[in-house]
């Protein structure tokens, strides 16, 4: 049974053909150009998060050889179907590689219903929308981000304005956060333990790399 992990594996192993690369180590071998799009209702709520991810076309190829039955180089509807299925079962235990906290405490996200695959220009495009499990309103600090805990996959906010609130209310600002990774390991050095070194894919601490829109908001309204 074909999952996301598996063609991760199988775009490291295409890696290792051309590149002596080593799949166990655990540093990116796919990568995704994103943006999302956090929209806001009125009640300062958060309605919806909206994702879109495109990888890279060494990864994209690997889709493309996978699920093309047919053979005939391009993904149809029915094909297009299987690898957002595949993609939506086997992120679910990763959260759908979303991170959101409020005030620094982790907020609970429904799984998406479905995912939605398109292949265009020789990539592979993946779009889905998610919401909050509970009420979560802009008050204090809120982030979002997009990582992979697994480390194996590199979701990258090419640009500040890739990150988006729609519906911003007044009192709140906007900004993204990219973190340097010397400092992240610095100020988080008490909690990153030997193992995260050896192994940082046996963990949820690579977050503290991830890129993140911050919605910072006073209490009032």
């Amino acid at each position: 049974m074909k999952t996301f992990q598996s063609l991760v594996f199988a775009t490291c192993s295409t890696l290792a053909l051309f590149a002596s690369a080593s799949c166990g180590l655990a540093h990116p071998h796919v990568f995704a150009e994103a943006r999302l799009d956090v929209a806001v209702k009125p009640d300062r709520t958060v309605e919806a998060l909206r994702h879109v991810w495109r990888f890279d076309d060494l990864f994209s190829s690997t889709v493309l050889v996978e699920f093309d039955k047919n053979k005939d180089m391009n993904l149809d509807a029915e094909e297009l179907e299987e690898v957002a299925n595949v993609v939506h079962a086997s992120l679910a235990e990763f959260n759908y590689f979303q991170l959101v906290t409020l005030n620094g405490k982790d907020v609970a996200m429904q799984a998406p219903e479905r995912l939605m695959a398109d292949f265009t220009d020789n990539q592979l495009i993946i779009l889905f929308e998610s919401s909050p499990r509970d009420t979560l309103k802009l008050e204090g600090t809120v982030d979002f981000g997009v990582y992979d805990p697994t480390f194996y996959t590199a979701i990258d906010f090419v640009e500040d304005n890739y990150m988006v609130v729609e519906g911003l209310p007044d009192g709140c600002r906007r900004s993204v956060i990219r973190p340097d990774p010397d400092e992240a390991i610095a100020q988080n050095q008490d909690s990153l333990t030997e193992a995260f070194f050896n192994d940082p894919s046996g963990n949820d601490l690579s977050k503290i790399f991830a890129t993140r829109l911050e919605v910072e908001c006073s209490r009032k309204g």
